[in-house]
């Protein structure tokens, strides 16, 4: 007998990775170049030159033995060290070693946060519009996912939804800024209402309620300062992945960060690794650990991905589309000009345009574009935005 639920994942793909896999399709019967294929937020630019030179200076200089061998279960203090360190320069805040665990990217650093403090019952709110992965994680750890809107008119949080989905059995929020789909970054006064409601509720319920920091994307922001929340809010947890800033999705790195403002925080991170044992997520790749250890403040050349934003945003709001500005990340996210979004996404593959529907994200009638691709790919792209938005007309 096999589990069910397990079975229904597999068996059923994100909605992102179904659209990936059409665009495949496609481009082997038009070839690459007349699919204008939206769906993934892979990296389009290489990373910098000093992660590859970093690589081959430790293939070819440091002990091989000790370079494939295993790290401590939470990763290299060399390593965690240097993080440590980085932290404490960029931030200005305290940050312990011993506090800093190495994950396999930011999904492994979600899923053990979420094992490390939810118990069955427990509540974990995702601010609409979100990473859909999050309700997988959530309810593998045996909680459940409550789901509280965004503002509409610019994606910052409803404050009065918010309240109301914050309950006694509340143990988490995720808050994902820059945001994946919208690219926009949560204000410093957003944070500090979130902040003060929270600790309000703190008080009322008499439990800690936790903000899990998911930063994937925190050095892909546009002429804005991204807020770093263990700053403003005690009981924090910090989930960062290299992938999106220095270009290595496949090499699957991150961290967990345990802020010590949370009270008994050593007990949380005992958790945090017992969560990483439970789950078979220890000793993360040691040549990725070592690379970041040596590139750790290095950001790959996002003003590729700024001309990109620009680019897209000013063209497709000209053509009549409405779309609230992204301030980081490489997500447009724009309404559909009919109410079913999958409806659009489906007359859009009519011009090889493949669009994300916004259902699974928690947030009906919109559209998420990946810009992480060749300008080139957008420029020729246009044409068929417009011819798209004109059959509404």
């Amino acid at each position: 007998m096999l589990n069910e639920k397990m079975l229904g994942l597999g068996e059923n793909r994100s909605v992102i990775r179904e659209i990936f896999e059409f665009g495949n399709k496609r481009r082997a019967e038009v070839g690459a170049q007349n699919v204008y294929d939206f769906s993934l937020g892979n990296p389009s630019i290489p990373a910098p030159k000093e992660v590859n030179e970093a690589m081959v200076k430790l293939l070819t200089e440091f002990d091989p033995v000790k370079l494939h061998g295993y790290t401590s279960a939470q990763g290299a203090p060399d390593v965690r060290k240097t993080i440590a360190q980085s932290i404490e320069k960029r931030f200005g805040i305290e940050a312990d070693m011993d506090l800093i665990y190495m994950t396999c990217g930011a999904a492994a650093s979600l899923t053990i946060c979420l094992n490390a403090i939810c118990n069955n019952g427990d509540e974990v709110i995702a601010l609409a519009p979100f990473f859909p992965e999050y309700r997988v994680f959530v309810e593998k750890a045996g909680a459940k996912l409550v789901v509280s809107k965004c503002r509409e008119s610019d994606f910052q949080i409803d404050f009065m939804q918010l309240e109301k989905a914050i309950t006694k059995d509340t143990k988490a929020i995720i808050v994902n800024s820059p945001n994946n789909p919208t690219g926009v970054v949560l204000s410093s006064d957003t944070i500090k209402q979130l902040a003060k409601l929270l600790e309000q509720k703190q008080k009322e319920y008499g439990k800690r309620i936790f903000i899990i920091c998911d930063e994937p994307y925190r050095e892909l922001a546009y002429d804005v300062e991204v807020p770093y929340i263990p700053n403003y809010y005690d009981n924090t947890l910090v989930c960062y992945s290299y992938s999106k800033s220095l270009s290595l999705p496949g090499e699957r790195i991150g961290y967990i960060f345990v802020s010590p403002k949370i009270e008994k925080c050593q007990k949380v991170y005992a958790a945090v690794c017992g969560a990483g044992r439970a789950l078979g997520f220890v000793c993360a790749p040691s040549l990725l650990q070592l690379t970041v250890k040596d590139c750790v403040e290095l950001t790959s050349d996002v003003s590729v991905y700024k001309k990109n934003r620009d680019l897209l945003y000013n063209s497709l709001t000209e053509y009549g589309y409405k779309a609230a500005k992204p301030d980081g990340a490489f997500y447009l996210f724009i309404k559909s000009p009919e109410p079913d979004a999958n409806a659009f996404c489906e007359r859009a593959k009519k011009y090889d345009l493949l669009l994300v529907p916004s259902d699974s994200f928690g947030y009906e009638g919109y559209v998420r574009i990946s810009y992480c691709v060749s300008t080139e790919q957008i420029e020729k792209s246009l044409p068929y935005f417009k011819k798209l938005i004109e059959e509404y007309k």
